[in-house]
């Protein structure tokens, strides 16, 4: 077998199997309600393996310092979210999601320029996320009409992140750690929920969505930076581990809040 074809098979591989991870979340998701399909949203669906297969490609240090720059994308992120809530309540799709998609691309090229240290993009998440999160509060609670899936809905978020793999496995080589971590955190489970539910439920409940998940967003935020820090330490197959345990004790931490906090707020009988 030629390199050439075991580098695509290869490659094919890997992207089959973030689509099916993909694939997987999405119906979780979907059968879970705004809140609950939030949280399962900002768990590393489409970065995570992006962030596998660069471990398995290269070593440790390339992968700390791919997540380096990751962590101020998400600061980007958040602030990509905000734009499309605002705007999604009175614009079009093409409107906001345009808007929303300008201001991420706008602050990754910003973000590119500058070698980026683990307190600066520490302190780059809570800036953002301190000015965002209240200003997402007021729009996290909209009536959720019924969402009817249509047979293209999973096979498109299966292939943008099949898509995202093969970019950040193909061109890590030669772009280096900062822009493949760059990369791999394009939010692409976000932007699948912007177009896909935008048209069909309207600007607000789609908005509900996604400012419900500032605070999962926050703790992949942490997540990337222990991932940072533990690959160096441990090794990456310890990192990556630690960096996913990290995110799903933040959001079942976040669930287990809201849970007691519904409780509270029902009527005793």
């Amino acid at each position: 077998m030629s390199l050439d074809l075991h580098f695509l098979l290869f490659l094919l591989l890997r992207m089959a199997i973030a689509a099916a991870f993909v694939v997987t979340a999405s119906i979780i998701t979907e059968r879970s309600g705004p809140v609950i399909g939030a949280l399962i949203a900002t768990l590393p669906v489409s970065a995570g393996p992006s962030y596998v297969f660069l471990a398995i490609d290269h070593d440790a240090a390339f992968v700390a310092q791919g997540a380096l720059a990751s962590l101020p994308v998400n600061a980007a992120t958040i602030l990509m979210c905000l734009t499309y809530v605002v705007l999604s309540q009175r614009h079009t799709l093409v409107v906001s999601c345009g808007s929303a998609f300008a201001v991420w691309i706008g602050m990754a090229s910003i973000i590119r320029q500058f070698d980026w240290s683990l307190a600066a993009g520490l302190a780059a998440n809570l800036i953002a996320f301190g000015i965002c999160i209240p200003l997402l509060a007021r729009y996290r609670h909209a009536k959720m009409p019924l969402v009817t899936r249509r047979w293209y809905d999973v096979p498109m978020r299966a292939a943008l992140v099949a898509t995202l793999v093969a970019i950040v496995v193909s061109t890590s080589s030669w772009v280096g750690p900062r822009i493949s971590g760059i990369i791999a955190l394009f939010p692409v489970v976000f932007s699948s929920i912007m177009v896909i539910l935008h048209p069909r439920i309207g600007g607000p409940p789609t908005a509900a969505v996604l400012a419900n998940s500032a605070w999962g967003l926050l703790g992949f935020g942490m997540a990337i930076a222990v991932l940072h820090v533990a690959v160096v330490w441990f090794g990456s197959v310890a990192g990556l581990c630690l960096a996913l345990a990290t995110c799903v004790a933040w959001n079942l931490t976040l669930w287990g809040i809201g849970r007691r906090a519904l409780r509270r707020a029902r009527p005793m009988p």
